[in-house]
C-alpha cells in the first residue's frame, strides 16, 4: 500500500462496498426496478423485481448516504444509525461498512423493517394512504434472515447491527433506541412515514441528518413530510438528492 493514503484505502473500500450493494461492480447501472414497478412502465408490479442488488436505491441516493455518514463521523455528530424500510438491507450495509472503515465500534445501525413488506394502507386513520397497494407487491416482502444473510455476505454482521423487526405502528412507540446521528426513512407510506418522523425525530442529535427516501415519487409521503415538519415548526431548508430523495440539517 505503499504511496496510499489511509483515508484513500477507507474511500476505495467504500466505494467497492456501494458499487456491491446496487450490483454495479461488473456493469454499467441497470434500468431502474423501483421506478419499472412503481410506475409501471414494461413491467407487471405483481412480479419479483429481478435484479439481484441488494438495494434498490439510486446511485446518487447511495452518494449521498455516504457522504452525510462520513459527515457526521468526521464532525463528531453523537448517536446511531437506523432505516426504516430497508428491503434488502443495502442502505443499512453501506452504512455498517462505512462505521467499519473509519474503525468505529461503538455505534449502532438498527435495521428497521417489517420483513413482511408494506402494510395495508388505513384510509380511515390516513386517508392519504387510500388506493395504494403496495402491500400487495410481494417482492417487496424480504424475510429477516435474508437481509441478516446479506449483512454476513459482506462479513459486517455484528454486535452493532441490530434488527426492529415489526410494522413501524407497532415497534417505534416502545423503542428505546437513540439518539441519532442519521435517520433514513423508506417507509413509502403516509403512515408509515409520519410515524418514523413520530418517534425518531425527536431522537435525532442536533447537526444530524434526516433522509427521506421516496418524497418525490410518492405524494402520500411527501404529504406526511409537509405535516409533520409544519406541525412541529421545522424550517431547515431541504435538499433534493434526485428525482425521488431528500434530506435536511436538524439544526436546533
Amino acid at each position: 500500500m505503499t504511496g496510499v493514503k489511509a483515508a484513500s484505502v477507507r474511500d476505495l473500500y467504500v466505494g467497492l462496498l456501494l458499487k456491491s450493494v446496487a450490483n454495479l461492480i461488473y456493469g454499467p447501472p441497470p434500468a431502474d426496478p423501483w421506478n419499472d414497478v412503481l410506475f409501471k412502465r414494461g413491467s407487471n408490479p405483481q412480479e419479483q423485481i429481478r435484479t439481484p442488488a441488494h438495494t434498490m436505491v439510486g446511485v446518487l441516493r447511495l452518494e449521498n448516504l455516504r457522504q452525510l455518514t462520513q459527515r457526521v463521523i468526521d464532525e463528531g455528530v453523537p448517536g446511531d444509525f437506523i432505516e426504516t424500510g430497508v428491503w434488502r438491507g443495502g442502505c443499512c450495509i453501506l452504512m455498517r461498512g462505512i462505521l467499519a472503515a473509519n474503525g468505529i465500534n461503538d455505534r449502532k445501525v438498527y435495521v428497521a423493517d417489517s420483513f413482511q413488506g408494506v402494510p395495508s394502507p388505513k384510509p380511515e386513520s390516513y386517508p392519504q394512504d387510500a388506493g395504494m397497494v403496495l402491500h400487495t407487491f410481494p417482492a417487496l416482502s424480504v424475510p429477516a434472515d435474508v437481509v441478516r444473510a446479506n449483512f454476513a455476505l459482506y462479513g459486517l454482521l455484528d454486535e452493532n447491527v441490530v434488527f426492529v423487526e415489526g410494522f413501524f405502528s407497532e415497534t417505534l412507540p416502545a423503542f428505546q433506541g437513540g439518539p441519532f446521528s442519521l435517520i433514513r426513512l423508506d417507509g413509502d407510506l403516509y403512515e408509515s412515514t409520519y410515524v418514523a418522523l413520530e418517534y425518531l425525530y425527536p431522537k435525532l442529535s442536533t447537526g444530524g441528518f434526516a433522509l427521506i427516501d421516496d418524497y418525490g415519487a410518492i405524494p402520500a409521503c411527501r404529504q406526511a413530510v409537509t405535516d409533520y415538519r409544519a406541525k412541529h415548526g421545522i424550517d431547515e431548508p431541504m435538499e433534493q438528492v434526485d428525482w425521488t430523495g431528500t434530506w435536511w440539517r436538524k439544526t436546533g
